[in-house]
C-alpha cells in the first residue's frame, strides 16, 4: 500500500495489535466475494432497542469459544489501553463479532486538576484502533492536585462546576474528535449549595457539548431512596432525544446508623424497581441497554439470562403486556 511505513527500528518485527485487527478486517473483506460484502459486519454502529452485557476478564475465553448471541459489549476502556497484551489479544478477536461501546472510568471531567494527556492519548490510540460506536465517560470527579482516587465522586450542581465540566468535556471531544456520553452518577450526600437538578445540569451539558448522555436507571433508583429523589420525575425531564444508551445494574443493601441505604455494587441482579423504570422509560427511549454486574461476578450464563430478561421487558412494553 501507498501509505505503508517501514517498521519500528526497535524491532523489526514488531505489529502492533491495532495493525493486526485492521490487517484481518482487510483480509476477511479481500476473501469475501463482491456480491456478499454487503452481509460482512458494520460495527460502527449499534441497533436501536440491542441489549448487551458487560465484557469482564473472567468471561473472556467462553465468550470468544461460544459467541453468545448478545447485541453489543461494553468494555472499560482503561484495561485494554496496553497495546499487544492478552485484553488486546482479546478484543482484536471480540471485535470481529461484535459493536462496541468503551466506557471510562480515568478522565476525572469534573476535577478541576489540568486533563491528563498521556490518558487522552491512550485513549485516543484505542479508539482510532478499534472505532467504537459509542464511547462515555461519567459525571464525577476522581483527582485533586494529581493525586487519584479510588472511587467516582459527585460534583456539586452549580454554575461553576458546570462551566467547569463543560470546558474539560469539549477539550477532550475536540482532541479525541468524536462526541461522548456522559452518565449520570450515584450519590451517597447531595451539596447544600447545588442550584439546579442533576437532570437539568445533563441537560445543560448536553446543550453546550453536543455530547450524548447514557442513562444508568440502577444509579437513578439508588439515588431516590437515598437522597429522596422522585425517579419518575428524572425520566420526565431528562433529554431522552439526547440518551444513546441505558445501564441496567444492582444494588446492595447496607445498614447505617440504624438506617438502610443502597450502594451501587453492580453485583446483584437488576431489581424489580430498575425493571420497572426500565419498562417506563422504554416506552419513550429506543436507546441500547447494558447489563453491568462488576463485583461478585457470576457465570455468564446468569449474566445472559439477565440480558435475555432485558429483552423479554422490552418486548412486554412493545406489546403492551405488563406481566412481570
Amino acid at each position: 500500500m501507498s501509505n505503508w511505513q517501514q517498521p519500528d527500528k526497535r524491532k523489526e518485527t514488531h505489529i502492533d495489535s491495532c495493525s493486526v485487527y485492521s490487517l484481518k478486517k482487510w483480509q476477511l473483506m479481500l476473501m469475501t466475494p463482491a456480491n456478499s460484502r454487503a452481509n460482512y459486519p458494520d460495527h460502527s454502529s449499534i441497533a436501536d432497542n440491542a441489549i448487551g452485557i458487560g465484557l469482564r476478564s473472567t468471561h473472556h475465553q467462553q465468550i470468544l469459544q461460544q459467541l453468545p448471541k448478545v447485541g453489543w459489549l461494553e468494555v472499560h476502556s482503561e484495561n485494554f489501553f496496553i497495546e499487544n497484551s492478552a485484553q488486546r489479544q482479546v478484543l482484536d478477536q471480540l471485535a470481529e463479532h461484535y459493536p462496541l461501546s468503551f466506557h471510562g472510568i480515568g478522565l476525572s471531567l469534573g476535577s478541576t486538576d489540568p486533563l491528563n494527556q498521556s490518558h487522552l492519548q491512550q485513549m485516543k490510540a484505542l479508539i482510532d484502533c478499534y472505532k467504537p460506536a459509542l464511547i462515555s465517560e461519567h459525571l464525577s470527579w476522581s483527582s485533586n492536585n494529581s493525586r487519584y482516587f479510588n472511587d467516582l465522586l459527585p460534583v456539586p450542581y452549580t454554575q461553576e462546576s458546570l462551566d467547569i465540566f463543560c470546558d474539560r468535556l469539549n477539550q477532550v471531544q475536540d482532541f479525541l474528535g468524536r462526541p461522548l456520553l456522559i452518565e449520570n452518577p450515584t450519590a451517597y450526600l447531595s451539596f447544600s449549595d447545588s442550584s439546579m437538578h442533576e437532570w437539568e445540569f445533563l441537560n445543560e451539558i448536553q446543550r453546550r457539548c453536543q455530547c450524548g448522555l447514557l442513562l444508568d436507571l440502577n444509579n437513578i433508583y439508588v439515588n431516590s431512596i437515598n437522597l429522596g429523589l422522585n425517579a419518575q420525575e428524572y425520566l420526565r425531564q431528562i433529554d431522552v432525544e439526547a440518551v444513546r444508551e441505558i445501564h441496567l445494574a444492582g444494588f446492595t443493601r447496607r445498614q447505617l446508623d440504624n438506617a438502610e441505604i443502597l450502594i451501587d455494587t453492580h453485583g446483584s441482579k437488576v431489581s424489580k424497581p430498575v425493571w420497572q423504570l426500565f419498562r417506563d422509560f422504554r416506552q419513550s427511549c429506543n436507546a441500547p441497554a447494558l447489563v453491568e454486574w462488576d463485583t461478585d461476578i457470576p457465570a455468564l450464563e446468569e449474566l445472559l439470562s439477565q440480558a435475555e430478561m432485558a429483552s423479554q421487558h422490552q418486548e412486554a412494553v412493545a406489546s403492551k403486556e405488563q406481566k412481570f
